[in-house]
């Protein structure tokens, strides 16, 4: 059988923790800061994680990164 192939958008988006969650950036945080709101600000900070619905959308894209 030939390997799987990783999505290269999801490869260079999300990233795996330790329990198997999908870790991905903010969204909402490119442009426009100035009619965001300060909490909007404060509370979009690093990073976080992917609702399980999604999360069963991103991991049959990233085969390898279990």
């Amino acid at each position: 059988m030939p390997k799987m192939k990783t999505k290269s958008s999801c490869k260079k988006r999300f990233s795996m923790t330790a329990s198997g969650r999908i870790k991905a950036g903010q969204a909402g945080k490119r442009h426009g800061m100035i009619k965001r709101t300060t909490k909007f600000i404060r509370d979009a900070r690093g990073t976080t994680l992917l609702s399980k619905a999604d999360e069963k959308i991103i991991k049959p894209m990233m085969p390898y990164a279990r």
